[in-house]
């Protein structure tokens, strides 16, 4: 396998119980072109922007599984990083096992309970996070019960370095962290209204040309705005969204 860098954001993937839904949504909201990955005996869909594969959109074969957003995050070695997260006190879902032509992965917890997987990619050339292209990976927010421990456990596992922590008042600091130099995501206490899964997860931002406009779009095509459009630090903006299906997701652009 080809040796990948540790923590680098590397997939999206959406479970959901409605994928002809969720394919019509997020193709209309997001601009992304969507088809079947021809799995035997699995309808696993794959998102592509750009000619990148971005994203996967499927339905569980295991009942009861929440409709959500779940990130995956390069290790070099996936068995490794799997043995040091429940070491830390996190919890193993699944694998970790190889897809062929793609790699071995498994699905984690972190000790607060916010879902992602390990990916040990064959190809370390993805392009699925690129902040400088629409349609692909931009920002990742964990939302959680314990953002200190949260970033402790993340830093030892995946070496990522603590940044700017911005005040915000009664929801207490958002705390970013950098990967490879750059600003990647940011961390911070789960609001206790906020829609979603109800236990902490992590919220993927994907690029969009016009926040306004994608905004428009989201309640156009049966999703709901959650928070936003409003301005962040750096020039940019956000919306925060809801799919048809309940899973959140938000977008970052341009006004």
């Amino acid at each position: 396998m080809t040796t990948a860098p540790n923590g680098t954001p590397c997939w999206y993937e959406l479970t959901t119980s409605n994928p002809d839904g969720a394919q019509a949504f997020y193709a209309a909201v997001i601009g992304w072109t969507i088809a079947g990955a021809g799995m035997p005996g699995m309808d696993y869909r794959l998102a592509s922007a750009g000619g990148d594969m971005v994203a996967g959109i499927w339905v569980p074969d295991e009942p009861g599984m929440p409709t959500f957003w779940m990130l995956y995050f390069t290790a070099p070695n996936c068995d490794t990083a799997a043995k040091a997260v429940t070491k830390a006190g996190g919890t193993l879902h699944k694998g970790p096992f190889d897809i062929p032509g793609t790699g071995r992965f498994a699905i984690v917890a972190d000790p607060q309970g916010a879902v992602f997987g390990i990916l040990q990619p064959l190809d370390a050339n993805g392009n699925a996070f690129d902040q400088k292209q629409t349609g692909h990976g931009n920002w990742h927010q964990l939302m959680t019960s314990d953002p200190k421990a949260a970033f402790a456990f993340y830093s030892a596992l995946f070496g990522w370095k603590a940044g700017t922590s911005m005040d915000m008042g009664a929801m207490g600091s958002y705390d970013l962290f950098s990967h490879a130099g750059a600003d990647i995501g940011g961390m911070m206490r789960q609001a206790p209204n906020l829609p979603g899964p109800g236990v902490p997860f992590w919220l993927p931002y994907f690029g969009v040309d016009g926040i306004n406009a994608a905004a428009a779009r989201i309640t156009a095509a049966g999703g709901k705005v959650v928070n936003g459009p409003h301005d962040v630090p750096g020039g940019a903006f956000i919306v925060v969204g809801q799919d048809p299906q309940g899973a959140m997701f938000a977008l970052v652009g341009p006004k």
